[in-house]
């Protein structure tokens, strides 16, 4: 049981016990990328809220913040690309 416990995340037995008389497996998902394109989405959002809050105060939007959010969303597209194929 020490073997099967140390591959997965939980160090407790209890949570192991209970999991494997319920379900009889585990399954361990790597969510890494989409932690990492989620991470990105909040980033973009920000700026967003950020230039939007500067554009209805009546300044301007600058060109390096639209420069910012496209490579942010070329990031989100390589991780979509990236995850898409490692599904394959």
């Amino acid at each position: 049981m020490d073997e099967k416990m140390a591959q997965l995340p939980t160090k407790r037995y209890e949570a192991y016990l209970r999991k494997m008389a319920i379900d009889g497996y585990i399954v361990q998902v790597d969510t890494t990328d989409i932690n990492e394109m989620t991470k990105a989405l909040g980033s973009i959002g920000r700026n967003i809220s950020q230039i939007a809050k500067r554009m209805n105060a009546g300044g301007p939007a600058y060109q390096a913040d639209m420069e910012e959010i496209r490579e942010r969303l070329e990031q989100i597209w390589q991780l979509q690309r990236r995850i898409l194929l490692s599904q394959r």
